[in-house]
């Protein structure tokens, strides 16, 4: 019966809006795109998991998650962090989006790459970063910058100290409690709670278990009960730390009744950072050889992929951006090449057969090509050739003995080298004045050294001059730090540094040139602490952490452009000018 107040034919007519709107609100519903979580891992190998055989680590929320979708069983990465991290946001083989090293710019990405975050936040999703980032520190490089519209961690290749840090949110410091990986979980968890109700894009890689080896008391001594050496109980304590927080984010999808809608990925950067159980690979962390690139690659979309699914297809880090948004059912960007293939019809099983690929790696002067049955590597002039199915260990070189494959090869691996390198690897300035980012710090690490011969003058505290890295060694006047820099606006900025220095050599004048803007000071307050006390099991190869003087020499007008930074020294009364580590950019609030 039609309420009394509503003629007949209106009420018809509402009714079937009523209807309409319920129908498309079912559609919406059942439409609802997919949330992603992608779970990555710093260092971690393919044998530092329970299911593939190692006998002590203790790995059972990843060893589960691995039966309870798809197990691609020959997944590749780069050799080193920074590439990898490039090609699993960009669909793209890292030369292409200019990462090429892992320290001083080189692992930035080109402004241009268009990351899946990017995408997915075009399309509605909510993004979060939450770990070790390592592909540039300096906004819009920054994740802020590459779709993320959270961020909390660090952008450096590693940190310093595990326990009670200090790391990033959006660009502000903020003093943590607590163990590293938990703290990140802590807040990947609250980003997923936050966000329940709509699509997110949780990223989480963190920067476990690369060194330095710091982890729990506790969880170390489990390890060396079993008569591990200390970096390798350290290593493995920290994969477990790392599957006890796995098991938190996997239970608060379960507690939100979103095990179904969400795709959980997990994966590592590269090969294991030292010489331990990788299930009888040739190579490490840096290698092109299998155990240098192939890492565990799990991916688990309830109701979807069907469980305990093992492909032994060819797959690559290049190829995540492609299958996820044809999961999500989200067009490609459509300005750049793709270089990864879509997984979908074999996650879906919708597809038997797939053709023979290349997988290509290049790092430094070296390279590699892997197919079904071949691995390729090149290093400099020399050329290797394995048979993968016959010799999986790559114990025999049969590159003689098979000269047409190894000359196809090769010529293949030249022609991808020459087409992916095309635009060369230009050296991206450090933009300063964004109205986001008003406050930028150049850190030591980034700098070019001039140095005055090899070996005097200036230098980095490590011979490597890694992340977190300082300048030391300041004995020459002529040399000097300097960093290129992209003044986005004109203005006033205030400069000042990061240093230390003893008493005994306090009294350098310093000068700071932007372009043709001069601003000069001197070093009078004596500053200099031991670096800080860290719980490391083993020596470091890295610097340790250290407190900082701050110096504020003033502000200077700078025109808009490209220009160099540079930090001179006018005078040294004492035996060195100053340990530098950092300059600190800070654009003035418009008059």
């Amino acid at each position: 019966m039609t309420p009394s107040n509503i003629p007949r034919r209106q009420f018809v007519k509402n009714s079937m809006l009523s209807l309409a709107a319920l129908g498309t609100a079912c559609h919406l519903k059942q439409e609802k795109k997919p949330n992603i979580i992608c779970i990555m891992t710093d260092d971690q190998g393919w044998g530092d998991l329970g299911i593939h055989g190692n006998p002590y680590v203790r790995t059972p929320t990843l060893d589960k998650l691995a039966l309870s979708g798809a197990r691609l069983n020959r997944f590749y990465v780069s050799p080193v962090c920074a590439p990898t991290r490039a090609s699993l946001l960009t669909g793209r083989y890292h030369p292409r989006t200019g990462t090429h090293g892992v320290t001083r710019r080189e692992e930035m990405m080109r402004l241009d790459e268009t990351t899946i975050a990017q995408t997915l936040q075009s399309h509605g999703y909510a993004t979060g970063c939450f770990g070790k980032w390592h592909n540039g520190a300096h906004y819009p490089y920054h994740p802020n910058g590459k779709g993320f519209d959270e961020f909390f961690g660090f952008c450096a290749g590693h940190w310093n100290n595990y326990f009670n840090t200090s790391l990033e949110h959006n660009g502000q410091e903020v003093k943590t409690r607590g163990y590293i990986a938990d703290v990140i979980t802590d807040e990947a968890i609250n980003f997923i709670n936050t966000h329940r109700d709509r699509p997110f894009f949780c990223y989480i890689p963190y920067n476990t278990p690369h060194s330095p080896f710091q982890v729990p008391q506790s969880c170390f001594e489990k390890y060396k009960s079993m008569r591990l050496d200390d970096l390798t109980a350290s290593v493995y304590a920290m994969c477990e730390n790392i599957d006890d927080n796995v098991s938190r984010i996997l239970d608060t999808l379960n507690s939100l009744q979103l095990e179904e809608d969400t795709i959980v990925v997990f994966l590592c950067d590269n090969g294991p950072n030292s010489d331990r159980y990788n299930g009888n690979m040739r190579g490490r962390k840096g290698s092109l050889h299998e155990g240098g690139v192939r890492v565990p690659f799990f991916i688990r979309w309830t109701g979807h992929i069907e469980p305990g699914l093992v492909l032994d297809e060819l797959t690559a880090h290049i190829d995540l951006l492609p299958t996820i948004l044809r999961l999500c059912k989200i067009p490609l960007p459509g300005k750049d090449i793709i270089d990864g293939k879509d997984l979908s019809p074999l996650l879906l099983q919708k597809s038997s057969t797939w053709p023979d690929r290349m997988i290509f790696h290049n790092w430094r002067q070296r390279g590699a090509v892997r197919t079904n049955r071949y691995r390729l590597v090149v290093d400099n002039e020399k050329t290797e050739l394995y048979d993968m199915l016959t010799d999986p260990q790559e114990k025999q070189d049969i590159s003689t003995l098979n000269p047409q494959k190894t000359a196809s090869l090769k010529k293949a691996y030249d022609e991808w080298l020459a087409e992916v390198t095309k635009n060369g690897y230009d050296s991206l300035p450090i933009p300063i004045g964004y109205e986001e980012r008003p406050f930028v710090e150049l850190p030591a690490h980034e700098a070019i050294l001039l140095k005055t011969s090899e070996k005097t003058g200036i230098s980095y505290n490590d011979r490597q001059g890694w992340a977190n890295d300082w300048v030391t060694n300041w004995t020459d006047i002529r040399a000097y730090p300097w960093w290129p820099v992209d003044i986005m606006e004109d203005g006033f900025y205030e400069i000042s540094l990061k240093y230390t220095c003893p008493a005994t050599d306090i009294g350098s004048r310093i000068r700071i040139e932007i372009g043709q803007s001069i601003l000069e000071g001197r070093i009078t307050r004596a500053y200099d602490p031991p670096v800080k006390p860290s719980p490391d099991r083993i020596p470091r190869k890295e610097v340790y952490e250290k407190s900082w003087a701050h110096l504020n020499l003033g502000a200077l007008f700078l025109k808009k452009g490209q220009k160099h930074l540079i930090v001179r020294a006018l005078s040294r009364p004492g035996n060195q000018v100053m340990e530098l580590k950092s300059v600190i950019v800070q654009r003035r609030e418009k008059i």
